[in-house]
């Protein structure tokens, strides 16, 4: 596996970063390079894994050799059930079987928080890991899953949540467009804000308030008034320019878009 060289990630950033390098590069695999994963895994191949990587690079590859591994591995074989099963279904299995094992890198990094400090007393160590496991349990848990972001699962709780929070709030919403759920502003794409006022300050605090919430359809971050986004016109998820390589010059002449899972269902249908 070329993942770039190991390292060992000790405090809570540390893991949470590898944590989310890792996500990134499979969310990557399972979405806009869904095209070429799909192709990789070959059910005519040995047992197949899908490995995600800090640096937001994923691999299809043959499990390790050496036992124990020194990491904890990905499901085997998933390339066997690819063409048994619809393709939607095959993506969210293998999202699933993802999410899990992120988790398990990221809490095998984590089962040594605290005990590097020779000196510190027994009883005041296990407290101290046991707040570093709980706080990293936190960082992950308000991030959307794999399966979550693959399935369109985040978008939906994101939109059911803002919905609550519109009902209970005094405001009222003149806009119908954001009465459906929090997306991005301007239409079909959305370009960074320009210097600001005074006076727009609290109106643009509100609309990053109103549209915080929305999450890139390859990355699965949070929308950003100061970012390019882009909408699919088949799907209607949304897109950072940069996930899907569309620059706000480019999207100026395009009359539809389409993402890239989008197109290459088009292209295999």
């Amino acid at each position: 596996m070329d993942g770039g060289p190991p390292y060992n990630p000790r405090t809570v950033e540390e893991v949470f970063r590898d944590f989310k390098g890792r996500r990134a590069g499979m969310i990557k695999a399972l979405t806009t390079d869904v095209e070429e994963f799909y192709q990789q895994c070959d059910p005519d191949k040995e047992n197949l894994c899908l490995y995600g990587f800090p640096s937001e690079q994923w691999e299809v590859n043959l499990p390790a050799e050496e036992v124990p591994p020194e990491l904890p591995e990905p499901a085997l074989g998933i390339n066997f059930a690819r063409d048994g099963m619809q393709e939607k279904d095959w993506l969210s299995l293998v999202a699933v079987h993802s999410d899990a094992w992120l988790l398990a890198v990221a809490f095998y990094f984590g089962a040594r928080f605290g005990f590097d400090k020779a000196d510190s007393k027994l009883k005041d160590c296990c407290f101290h890991c046991l707040a570093l496991k709980k706080r990293l349990f936190n960082m992950i848990n308000d991030l959307p899953t794999i399966f979550e972001v693959v399935t369109g699962t985040a978008k939906k709780q994101v939109k059911e949540k803002s919905s609550v929070s519109n009902h209970s709030s005094n405001k009222s919403k003149s806009n119908s467009k954001n009465q459906r759920g929090p997306e991005p502003p301007q239409g079909k794409y959305s370009k960074p804000m320009q210097a600001k006022d005074e006076d727009d300050e609290g109106l643009d605090e509100e609309e990053e308030e109103e549209h915080g919430e929305t999450l890139c359809g390859a990355c699965g971050e949070n929308y950003a008034s100061d970012e390019f986004w882009i909408c699919c016109d088949i799907c209607e998820k949304w897109f950072h320019g940069k996930c899907v390589k569309i620059t706000p010059a480019r999207a100026e002449h395009i009359k539809q878009y389409k993402c890239p899972s989008c197109s290459n269902k088009r292209a295999r249908a």
